[in-house]
């Protein structure tokens, strides 16, 4: 359980939650209706969560009984998650920050279906809720024969077929490309997945978002799970896409461009002119959706428009002519009656609703770019990097974001031109020093490609072919990269030690850079790219983009551009305001019997933002379901840093920079934590799904941004790094000589920390003699205190069935 320090840097606003005060109530939401708990206010203190957490839907009814409830405009989120809520109140209106009981119309896992089927089972559940919800597919560790991975997928197949649940096998394809041609994803609806790049959903304009494990088997043994609607915002695009730029492109931009967190914790509603909106296919749409994951955001949402509406109607029409593909013999969700009914009242945001914040991006002045090495947040154009002649020794043109027929083809076209421009006319041939990987995102996919011959010429060009699945995108199977190596793929995540070797440098790029850097050996471009005239950087900002002198407003739009620059200019004296105020007095919490009432240690230091749960826990080890808990604590963060296992000790406290836990959905990066004795993490900010593992897994959290920059000050080298937060930086106290301040990933900081559960206040001890301070933090609510003290959410849902299951015996 994460809990947020308190600050006065902002008035208490309703919709601002305390330390997760209603997190409990959301799940007690799993098996009926909310049980609302007393609320009661401190003066002076705003109470966030973590960044995604907005607050407390007993505030929001206070708000929402003030309107009526179609005075109330919905964003596109808003909308569909109100589709599927259950438990509302009469005229209750979603809105951003609302806790709510979701029953989503599908939940797809993959190879974790196993693991989730025995957290299922132990919950005591025996058959799914409903079958028609549920999607298995295997897709990860396709390329793995041995016995131990094929008898887990045998497991996983029976499971299946018993429950009458819609099954793919390996080979298949990757599931969120499945869900995607299937049909599961449907336009409207909210999807979900145990697996973090369910944002690719939102290419079809299907809410996607990532859940975990133990949501999973809720889901499955109930039908439904908790969830906050996160802060939305919108994400404007104007102009259109040069000749040469792609959708991956974009969403590189966007993840390098804006990398100041802006969107963390957030959903993403793409919006634009019908001009701009036709110049992103589906595929574009899907690869930008994908990788909003990476942008920091639990969505990526695309409007159902004409070009969607098109690609729909060609689907139907496919179908119609050659009937569905026979993997399930379930009828194909697409047919032209289903999409005359789903386009007759297609579900769109409500004019005047409100967004979290706006960012633009001019399409018109993209140029291909290129992500890396090894973060997403550092980006360059392909031209600046090919004058510089980067030798690379693997290409990969793999996974879920970038391996459609139309991904493949574009591949294809950079050997065909070449070959069109060879004397010879023949197929030319990869760089000698490279290895070139490729993998269909599906087996229709390559089916397509096999048909329209690109395949073909992949393969003529010296690509190794792989099996449709994840594979080493993933970091599991054939060509991973080695130590010192450098590798460049049309994936959507180039973590360090993500794909092979701590030690290799891996880049992120469109199919058409990585298959022309695979032919010529060093990172290139195809040529294509067809600079604007005038264009001399790329276009981007806050608001929607649209000049002033060329902005024609109404009066109702005019209003509300007013109050907002009011609201702008109150929120900025409140940001500005002293920060004497910023410890309000204590306040006592009822603490549950047996629960601890103070939880203290030393403080080991991780000092990196963005740590991510590769680095928390490596992908190797994820799909390995047997997995001993001494073996997780011995990698644990290993990925991060070989030397943390070795330093930390039981009952450390870690604190870690901003962010922490950004990345996939896997819920070992909380227990491979316990597994450590770590019995408490603080950072800076928290990344959503960590935040949700940890309430799942009863590992608890502290935010403390002024912890963060008060270790930075003592012991980095660059010193306290602010974020937009502004949060509180007392003078600097006497630390390290610059010498001793060299980068160190894990430090023994000699310092302690207290946290006094019933007073809800941390107390830090700056070293033996050193200075102490402390600061008020999120209260922990009996409820939550509750889920932790049964040891998560899977041993409180097992509770909650069996209560359930004596109160129907008895009656």
């Amino acid at each position: 359980m994460l809990m947020k320090s308190g600050c006065a840097l902002r008035k208490p606003r309703l919709g601002i939650c305390r330390a997760f005060q209603n997190a409990a109530p959301s799940t007690s939401c799993l098996l009926g209706a909310p049980k609302r708990r007393a609320y009661a206010d401190a003066a002076g203190l705003s109470r966030d969560v973590f960044h995604s957490q907005l607050e407390d839907p007993n505030a929001g009814a206070i708000l929402a009984s003030m309107q009526t409830a179609s005075s109330i405009p919905q964003t596109l989120t808003e909308k569909i998650v109100q589709r599927y809520s259950i438990g509302l109140a009469k005229d209750k209106r979603i809105q951003a920050g609302d806790f709510v009981t979701i029953s989503p119309h599908r939940c797809m896992t993959h190879d974790n279906s196993w693991p989730v089927a025995l957290k299922f089972m132990s919950m005591g559940a025996t058959k799914i809720h409903d079958p028609k919800q549920a999607v298995m597919t295997l897709d990860h560790d396709v390329q793995n024969k041995s016995e131990t991975n094929l008898a887990k997928y045998r497991q996983i197949e029976a499971f299946a077929r018993q429950q009458g649940v819609d099954f793919y096998p390996a080979g298949h394809g990757i599931g969120h490309q499945i869900m995607i041609e299937e049909g599961y994803a449907w336009p409207g609806s909210l999807a979900v997945a145990s697996d973090s790049h369910s944002n690719m959903y939102g290419g079809v304009a299907c809410l996607g978002t990532p859940v975990v494990r133990t949501d999973a088997a809720s889901i499955w043994a109930t039908g439904r799970t908790w969830w906050q609607v996160p802060p939305i915002a919108k994400v404007t695009l104007t102009g259109i896409l040069p000749k040469g730029v792609t959708g991956k492109d974009v969403i590189v931009a966007l993840c390098g461009l804006f990398n100041q967190d802006e969107v963390l914790n957030h959903a993403l509603e793409f919006t634009g002119s019908d001009l701009t909106m036709r110049s992103l296919s589906v595929d574009d749409r899907l690869a930008i959706a994908n990788m909003t994951t990476e942008w920091g955001a639990l969505s990526g949402l695309f409007p159902l428009d004409a070009v969607l509406a098109a690609w729909l109607r060609s689907k139907a029409t496919e179908v119609a002519l050659l009937g569905p593909r026979p993997t399930t013999g379930r009828p194909s969700s697409f047919s032209h009656a289903a999409l005359d009914q789903l386009l007759a009242s297609p579900v769109a945001a409500d004019k005047g609703a409100k967004y979290a914040k706006s960012l633009f991006l001019d399409l018109s002045s993209l140029a291909p770019h290129v992500s890396g090495p090894n973060s997403v947040k550092r980006v360059t154009p392909v031209s600046q990097l090919e004058a510089q002649s980067i030798q690379i020794d693997k290409a990969y043109l793999v996974s879920c974001t970038n391996s459609r027929a139309s991904d493949l083809a574009a591949a294809a076209r950079v050997f065909k031109e070449a070959a069109d421009g060879s004397s010879t006319g023949a197929v030319p041939r990869i760089a000698d020093s490279v290895q070139f990987y490729i993998a269909a995102a599906s087996q229709a996919e390559q089916q397509a490609a096999e048909a329209s011959g690109d395949w073909q010429v992949l393969l003529a060009a010296g690509a190794q072919p792989l099996p449709a699945g994840c594979g080493p995108c993933i970091g599991l199977g054939t060509g991973l990269l080695e130590a010192g190596e450098v590798g460049i793929s049309a994936s959507n995540r180039n973590f360090q030690g993500r794909m092979g070797s701590r030690e290799a440098q891996a880049y992120l790029a469109s199919p058409e850079v990585v298959a022309a850097s695979a032919l010529r050996g060093i990172i290139s471009g195809p040529g294509w790219y067809e600079k604007p005239a005038g264009v001399n950087d790329v276009h981007r900002g806050t608001g929607d983009g649209i000049k002033e002198d060329e902005r024609m407003l109404t009066v109702e739009e005019a209003l509300e551009k007013i109050i907002a620059q009011a609201d702008q200019i109150v929120s900025e004296a409140e940001q500005a305001m002293p920060l004497a105020a910023a410890d309000p007095p204590d306040r006592v919490t009822d603490v549950l019997p047996g629960f601890p009432e103070r939880i203290e240690g030393e403080i080991i230091f991780c000092d990196s933002d963005n740590i991510n749960t590769d680095g928390i826990y490596p992908g190797k080890y994820t799909y390995q379901d047997h997995v001993t808990r001494a073996q997780m604590a011995e990698v644990c963060m290993s990925n991060y840093d070989p030397q943390f296992s070795s330093l930390a000790r039981n009952g450390d406290i870690l604190v870690a920079g901003f962010n922490f836990g950004c990345g996939s959905s896997r819920e070992q990066a909380a227990t491979a934590l316990l597994a450590k004795e770590i019995p408490l993490v603080v950072a800076g900010s928290f990344g959503n799904i960590f935040a949700r593992n940890s309430i799942n897994n009863a590992l608890m959290g502290v935010e403390l941004p002024r912890l963060v920059h008060r270790l930075r000050d003592a012991f980095s080298p660059r010193g306290s790094q602010l974020t937009s937060s502004g949060e509180s930086l007392d003078p600097v106290a006497p630390g390290l000589s610059t010498e001793e301040k060299k980068k160190v990933l894990t430090r023994r900081t000699g310092w302690r920390l207290t946290w006094d559960v019933r007073r809800s206040r941390v107390q830090v001890t700056e070293g033996p003699g050193g200075r102490s301070w402390s600061q008020r933090v999120g209260e922990l609510p009996l409820n939550v205190q509750e889920i932790i003290a049964r040891g998560g959410l899977e041993q409180w849902v097992k509770g909650e069935l069996l209560a359930r299951a004596g109160g129907e015996a008895s009656g």
